[in-house]
C-alpha cells in the first residue's frame, strides 16, 4: 500500500527525510524503485533513497521497549496480560534445538563476477551490507559453516517442537530490535515475534545484545514449507536486507527427498543497497554462475521449494520439466506471490543441463535464473 498525503510528509520534512511532498508524478519517477514505507512512533514515513534508511535505522536504534503497563493500561485487553504455557512435544515427538543469531554480513550478489547465461560479466557495483541470520554451535559457541541467505532451514516433523534460540547481534547501523517470525506452525502470543507497539509480548522486541528462546508447535496443519523472518518494529527494511529463512515440516516418518532446496525469489532495493538499481536475486545473488546450482541424478527423487521474498510476483520455471501442482494439474510454470510457497516435486528422468528461472522477463534478465544439472 502506498499512501501519499500531507501525514508522511510532513513528518518526513520535520526529520529531514524523503525532501518534501511524494506527489504522484513524484512517486512514479522515483528512479524506477518503489517507495517503502516504515512506522516510526506512531508516524508513517516514506522511505526513497539510502539516506533515508540510515535516518529510519537511527530511529529504531533510539526506540525502547515498550511498557507493559502505564498511562494507556486501561485500555488494555485482560488478554494482553494472560499467561500461557510454553508447548511441548506430543508423545513420539521431539525437541529440535537451534542456535541463531542475526547479524549483519559484507555480501555480494555476484561473488563469481559474470552471468554464465549470457556470458557477459555481473553488473557493477554488487556489494552491500546485509542481515542474515546464522545458525550456530549449541550456547553460540561457533558459527555453523558462512553466512547464507535464505538463513538456516528449520525442520521438524508433526509432533515436534522447534525451539529457536535467537541472539540479536546487529551492530553499528543496524543495531536496533530484531525477532523471528514463523509462518504455518503453532505457537502462543508469547512466541510470536511480532512488534505490536504498546501491545507488544516479550518475543517481539529483542533488542542488540539479547537472547529470547521461541517454541514452536508442528501440528498436523503445519505439514509443508513455510517462510519465517524478521517481524520487528523495523520489519520490512530488515526482511528486505535479508532476515529470512524457510521451516519444513514432515508428517512424522515422512521421507526426505534424494534433492531438496529452498528457493528464494526476492529482490534488493537501491534504498537498502545503496546500489542504484534493483537486484533481482535467488538465495541471495544474482545471474546464473552465483545463484545456487543444483544438481541431480536420473532416478531420484527431487523437491524445488520456492518462496516469494519480496512486494513482487514471481514464476518458477525449469526448463525439460514439468510437474503436479497441489491440485493435481500438470504445471512448468506456476506463480508464487509475497511469502508463498510453491513446490516442484518429481522423479528425474531427463538428464542435462537445464536452466531454471522466474518467468517475469525482466526479473529472468535481470538476474533471476541459475542452474539445474542432472547426471545420467
Amino acid at each position: 500500500m502506498v499512501y501519499m498525503g500531507d501525514g508522511i510528509d510532513g513528518w518526513n520534512d520535520a526529520h529531514g527525510i524523503g525532501g518534501g511532498r511524494l506527489d504522484r508524478r513524484r512517486f512514479f519517477g522515483v528512479g524506477g524503485a518503489a517507495v517503502l514505507l516504515c512506522t516510526i512512533d506512531g508516524k508513517q514515513v516514506a522511505v526513497r533513497t539510502a539516506a533515508d534508511v540510515e535516518k529510519v535505522d537511527a530511529a529504531m536504534a533510539s526506540l525502547r521497549r515498550p511498557r507493559s503497563a502505564g498511562k494507556k493500561q486501561a485500555r488494555r485487553d485482560p488478554l494482553d496480560s494472560a499467561s500461557f504455557p510454553s508447548p511441548q512435544p506430543q508423545p513420539g515427538g521431539q525437541k529440535r534445538e537451534y542456535w541463531i543469531a542475526a547479524r549483519p554480513v559484507k555480501w555480494n550478489v555476484a561473488p563469481n563476477g559474470g552471468d554464465q547465461w549470457m556470458g557477459r560479466p555481473a553488473p557493477r557495483p554488487s556489494r552491500f551490507t546485509a542481515l542474515v541470520y546464522q545458525r550456530y554451535s549449541a550456547g553460540f559457541a561457533e558459527p555453523i559453516g558462512p553466512p547464507k541467505m535464505p538463513g538456516p532451514t528449520l525442520r521438524a516433523e508433526v509432533g515436534d517442537t522447534i525451539v529457536v534460540n535467537f541472539r540479536n547481534m546487529a551492530t553499528g547501523r543496524f543495531a536496533q530490535p530484531l525477532t523471528v517470525h514463523p509462518h504455518g506452525v503453532r505457537y502462543t502470543p508469547d512466541y510470536d515475534g511480532a512488534y505490536f507497539g504498546d501491545f507488544t509480548r516479550v518475543g517481539g522486541f529483542v533488542e542488540p545484545g539479547e537472547e529470547f528462546t521461541y517454541v514452536w508447535e508442528a501440528v498436523p496443519e503445519s505439514v509443508g514449507v513455510w517462510p519465517y523472518h524478521d517481524h520487528g518494529p523495523n520489519h520490512t527494511l530488515n526482511t528486505f536486507r535479508g532476515l529470512f529463512g524457510a521451516v519444513i515440516v514432515k508428517p512424522k516418518g515422512a521421507p526426505i527427498p534424494d534433492v531438496e532446496r529452498v528457493l528464494y525469489l526476492h529482490s534488493f532495493s537501491p534504498q537498502v543497497t545503496g546500489i542504484p538499481r534493483l537486484l533481482h536475486c535467488i538465495n541471495g545473488r544474482t545471474y546464473a554462475g552465483n545463484t545456487p546450482t543444483i544438481r541431480a541424478k536420473v532416478g531420484q527423487s527431487v523437491e524445488l521449494h520456492v518462496i516469494g521474498g519480496d512486494s513482487n510476483f514471481h514464476t518458477f520455471h525449469i526448463h525439460g520439466h514439468r510437474w503436479q501442482d497441489s491440485g493435481g494439474a500438470n504445471v512448468d510454470n506456476p506463480s508464487v506471490g509475497p511469502n508463498e510457497t510453491i513446490t516442484a516435486a518429481f522423479r528425474e528422468d531427463n538428464p542435462g543441463r537445464w536452466l531454471y528461472h522466474c518467468h517475469v522477463f525482466t526479473h529472468q534478465d535481470a538476474g533471476m535464473a541459475g542452474w539445474y544439472l542432472v547426471d545420467p
